[in-house]
């Protein structure tokens, strides 16, 4: 597939993950789509990175659910700061480990699973709409009950990828992609590169084979299309691009001129990325 034709997939009102970790292997190219679509109204589930950022600047979320939302380099992500300021979107703010639980309950179809994360912190006052429950057995244990954290549709970004939906990471961390696209109805991955299946596995072990086909409905090859978060071991996280993009973040005119160089409604994959190359030659 093409990354227009995922967006054409989607609309307006859903619920949608979308993989990586803060400013780690997000499937950027995929959300740039989107940004160019009117697809609005959105409940995204994310351990937050640019994506949530940029989809919040446009005023594409209703309800945000994350664990936290940053660049990694830059702490906290700007476009998310102002919306929350703003009260910009509705927040379920959880724990790293209970949203990770929230996935795995979505993945096995059940309401919900049984973390001792939260239990004794702020999670629970932020968050009235959470329960508990309490061990049946003897230890009579009281536990957090995550709900499912179920989804329409996931967006991941892995290094590889065959024809039939099979990702590989090639990097230090899985950043829990599988399970987003295991707990959605529909899962589309971008990837560096489209292999055949045989390669995937000349130079790496079976275990990089994060995402398995059953649970895949599209893939899209996107050379660079985490740009600008990382996708180790082929590229690092572009930290001057990301500077420059926090920069504009703060200030709406250079909001406004960031946006219609690279991110014009009738733009492209292709025109970001020409877009990228010439910022970057300018900067010498």
């Amino acid at each position: 597939m093409t990354v227009d034709e995922v967006v054409s997939r989607l609309s307006s009102g859903m619920t949608i993950g979308i993989g990586g970790w803060g400013s780690r292997r997000k499937p950027m190219a995929l959300v740039r789509a989107l940004l160019r679509s009117r697809i609005t109204d959105l409940t995204v589930v994310s351990y937050g990175g640019p994506d949530v950022g940029l989809l919040a600047a446009a005023g594409r979320i209703r309800k945000l659910v994350a664990a936290f939302a940053t660049l990694d380099s830059i702490p906290l992500e700007p476009h998310f700061r102002a919306a929350r300021q703003r009260g910009g979107f509705e927040l379920t703010e959880v724990d790293e480990a209970m949203f990770m639980w929230g996935l795995h309950a979505a993945a096995n179809r059940l309401p919900f699973l049984p973390v001792r994360a939260g239990i004794g912190s702020d999670v629970m006052r932020v968050n009235p709409g959470l329960r508990t429950v309490r061990s049946p057995y003897p230890d009579g244990e009281e536990f957090v009950a995550m709900p499912a954290l179920r989804m329409d549709a996931a967006l991941v970004h892995l290094n590889r990828a065959d024809r039939s939906g099979n990702g590989q990471y090639l990097g230090p961390d899985p950043y829990f992609d599988d399970l987003f696209c295991e707990a959605a109805d529909t899962a589309y991955v971008s990837c560096e590169r489209l292999v055949e299946t045989a390669e995937l596995t000349v130079r790496a072990a079976p275990q990089t084979l994060l995402v398995k086909r059953h649970s895949v409905t599209g893939v899209v090859e996107t050379p660079n299309g985490a740009h600008f978060t990382s996708c180790a071991p082929d590229y690092p996280r572009d930290e001057a691009f990301q500077k420059a993009y926090a920069t504009a973040a703060a200030d709406p005119a250079a909001w406004a001129a960031f946006t219609a160089r690279f991110l014009p409604v009738d733009g492209s994959e292709k025109s970001y990325r020409s877009a990228v190359r010439t910022w970057h030659e300018e900067q010498k």
